[in-house]
């Protein structure tokens, strides 16, 4: 038997992330949980005034889809009787909805702006889109890379998703789509689950369960199996962003707690827990993406501590509050001021990622 074929059939059975105590109100002194929802109602209002008349960010279906979203889940709790600026956005993801089950406006992008859209659409909890998620959690599970798109169980792209537009599969947004199709309710026994822990396995560099020669040992993740993007100039070498994102996909498809990759992956991320840079680079290209990230995959795992690199125990909802409190500009908003890569000077952008981040320091 070869080692890619071991590596499918040894999957743990899936087995969904139990809902995460409600410890918030426990972490988090209640003047900065004030704070935080203060900030969180200052980035909303920033974005209700970047609207376009349509209701659109930046004419772009995943932009409008993460700023709704951010509405939608916020403390306020909005709705669409709340008025056009909820209204407004959602007709607009509504009406880039495609006969293939697609929600978007281009190409490049397709999976990564159907995978938002459909998150936004569940946040609504409005039965009347539930044939528009089930059209586009298809369309999500017909991109990944299978037998149907000629990829064999061996080859490193097996079971993963790109952004449509851009051929080669990557992690980012694996965990986009898997965190969609978690959303809407895709069976836990589809095997796009299994497919897709293949791909993800074979983004992190633990060798006991990568069969890539590249893998290393440290636990945490590559932005693909072999490659990072060439803004790190880091070959394979395992980054925050990309750990954050590993992690939330295991836990997604159903890795327990107690799983190895589960385990390595987390006890990265405490070792080199830093808010300063994206952890693993000594940059910060993509630091609100890994802010965003972080926040859910510590929600998702469900500790209200952890013990760092250092011995110091972090209290990681309080800790990203004042971080991002600290980076709040006046106008409500957010934005990286010291790299653009990958949009993240565009505060439209950035704020839904921030306002969604506080979010889940809240929950």
């Amino acid at each position: 038997m070869t080692v890619s074929r071991r590596l499918l059939l040894t999957l743990p059975a899936l087995s969904w992330l139990p809902a995460s105590a409600q410890t918030a109100a426990a972490t988090l002194d209640p003047r900065l949980r004030k704070r935080a929802e203060r900030a969180v109602a200052g980035g909303l209002h920033y974005l209700r005034g970047q609207q376009a008349p349509d209701g659109s960010l930046m004419g772009s279906v995943g932009v409008t889809a993460l700023m709704l979203r951010a509405f939608l889940e916020s403390p306020e709790a909005y709705t669409e009787n709340d008025g056009p600026f909820i209204a407004r956005p959602l007709e607009y993801i509504l009406s880039k909805a495609r006969p293939d089950g697609a929600i978007s406006a281009q190409l490049q992008g397709t999976a990564y702006n159907t995978a938002v859209a459909i998150n936004a659409l569940v946040a609504t909890k409005n039965r009347k889109y539930d044939d528009v998620i089930a059209a586009g959690r298809k369309f999500l599970i017909s991109h990944q890379a299978d037998e149907d798109q000629g990829y064999k169980p061996d080859h490193p792209f097996y079971g993963g998703v790109g952004y449509g537009g851009g051929e080669r599969p990557d992690l980012s947004n694996v965990y986009i789509s898997l965190e969609a199709l978690k959303a809407g309710a895709t069976d836990p026994k589809d095997p796009v689950w299994q497919k897709a822990l293949a791909f993800v396995s074979r983004s992190q560099n633990r060798s006991e369960s990568n069969d890539q020669p590249w893998a290393g040992n440290d636990g945490g993740f590559a932005y693909r199996p072999g490659a990072n993007p060439a803004e790190y100039e880091n070959g394979t070498t395992s980054y925050g962003g990309m750990t954050a994102a590993g992690l939330l996909s295991l836990l997604f498809a159903g890795a327990d707690k107690k799983d190895p990759r589960v385990q390595a992956a987390y006890q990265w991320m405490t070792r080199n827990y830093t808010l300063e840079f994206n952890p693993g680079t000594t940059k910060k290209h993509g630091l609100f993406y890994f802010y965003n990230a972080f926040a859910k995959v510590m929600h998702a795992y469900g500790e209200p501590s952890f013990v760092d690199g250092k011995g110091q125990t972090r209290n990681w909802r309080a800790e990203l509050v004042n971080k991002l409190l600290s980076l709040q500009a006046a106008d409500g908003s957010w934005a990286n001021t010291e790299s653009n890569a990958w949009w993240e000077d565009r505060p439209q952008l950035v704020t839904s990622w921030a306002v969604i981040a506080l979010e889940h320091t809240l929950k």
